[in-house]
């Protein structure tokens, strides 16, 4: 029951919204005289109520082009949400001056048009250009011949429909040249199916991944499949990762690479559990898609924690937010031995715009003792 309303009251609350946004869009942008006026206002609501819809429909019934549409008006709709509020107070307050009303409206449509396809634009570049975030750090421990390590890492990558193939070959094009001698990939690998993963060959694509001890992967809340998870970690398989699905291994009797399943798993395992086994006097690397339980990595004995999820916020002011909710939402925090490491993300979920943030891939230099 509690469900059901909660749904009812979104459903209500989305529907309210959409009026406001496109209420005040006519209002700005409306013909003033136009024997087709009533036509034409038919036209964009008809318009409007398809565009609103999309990625609703795109998500019930798999329509590509909807899913596609949806993702792109939740961007518009989430940037006039913003700035609509912002151009009603600066139309009322000019219409307390001498200046003619029709021509403040006018300029009001044009500021707000401008200023949507600007950051549109600004938020489309951040998501598909990505930087190289660089760290550093010392591991007082012994890790076999191996004296230092090229640790690159790349989260969030919501491979699918908009974050596709394109962007996939962008993403090991990079992480080649970066030359790496451990990949690591903190889960959201896929954007909640596998299926356009599959269809647009992604996995070749990753296969093409070189680092000399290879590519392991660990699972987050939006790495779903209507199939079993064997399944689904095959595909990961395939394009030549090794999954750790609560599982330790270890690399070159010289360090431990840990995968832990997603908060949002029940039958996840503990900190401890996973590290019953696990020989502490060789440096551990674990992956855990999200960045809580820190305090308890740190009192295992972890020395680096790899984690994405936040996007750090991805659309401002959601930046804002997730750095309340987190330790670190984004960059570097040490706690004692631990070093922990959070990616704002490579991909993005929902609209394909970053705003307040930057799509990444990390690159971790790491030295350990001799």
């Amino acid at each position: 029951m509690g469900i059901v309303f909660i749904g009812i009251v979104s459903i209500l609350l989305y529907g309210a919204l959409v009026y406001y946004v496109g209420w005040s869009s006519w209002s700005l942008f409306r013909p003033k005289e136009s024997p087709y006026k009533r036509k034409i206002k038919i036209l964009y609501i008809i318009t409007l109520t398809i565009v609103s819809t999309s990625f609703i429909v795109g998500r019930v019934f798999g329509f590509v082009l909807f899913n596609i549409l949806g993702a792109y008006w939740m961007a518009v709709f989430y940037l006039l949400i913003i700035i609509l509020p912002v151009v009603h107070l600066s139309v009322w307050l000019l219409q307390l001056t001498r200046v003619p009303r029709h021509r403040v409206e006018k300029w009001a449509g044009i500021i707000t048009l401008i200023l949507v396809i600007s950051l549109i634009s600004y938020g489309s570049y951040n998501a598909y250009s990505p930087v190289v975030s660089t760290y550093q750090m010392n591991i007082d421990k012994p890790a076999g011949d191996i004296g230092e390590l090229n640790v690159v890492m790349a989260s969030d990558m919501h491979f699918g429909l908009l974050s596709n193939r394109d962007h996939a070959q962008r993403l090991v094009k990079e992480i080649n040249l970066l030359q790496p001698d451990i990949v690591l990939f903190p889960g959201d690998v896929f954007d909640d199916d596998i299926e356009q993963y599959i269809q647009q060959g992604m996995d070749e694509v990753l296969s093409g991944i070189q680092s000399t001890y290879g590519v392991y992967a660990s699972l987050g809340n939006h790495d779903k499949y209507e199939g079993t998870m064997e399944q689904l970690i095959k595909v990961l398989q395939d394009s030549n990762m090794e999954v750790l699905y609560d599982e330790a291994i270890l690399i070159e009797n010289s360090l431990t690479i840990v995968g832990r399943k997603d908060l949002t798993d029940s039958d996840r395992l503990s900190v401890p559990a996973l590290m019953d086994g696990v020989d502490m006097s060789k440096p551990v690397i674990m992956l855990d898609h999200q960045p809580y339980e820190l305090d308890i990595a740190q009192e295992n004995g972890i020395d680096l924690l790899v984690a994405g999820h936040t996007h750090r916020g991805q659309v401002f002011p959601g930046n804002l937010i997730t750095s309340k909710i987190y330790e670190v939402d984004w960059g570097y925090l040490q706690k004692e031995q631990l070093h922990t490491v959070v990616s704002s993300g490579y991909g993005f979920w929902g609209p394909p715009i970053r705003l307040g943030s930057r799509s990444e891939i990390v690159q971790i230099t790491v030295t350990f003792a001799q």
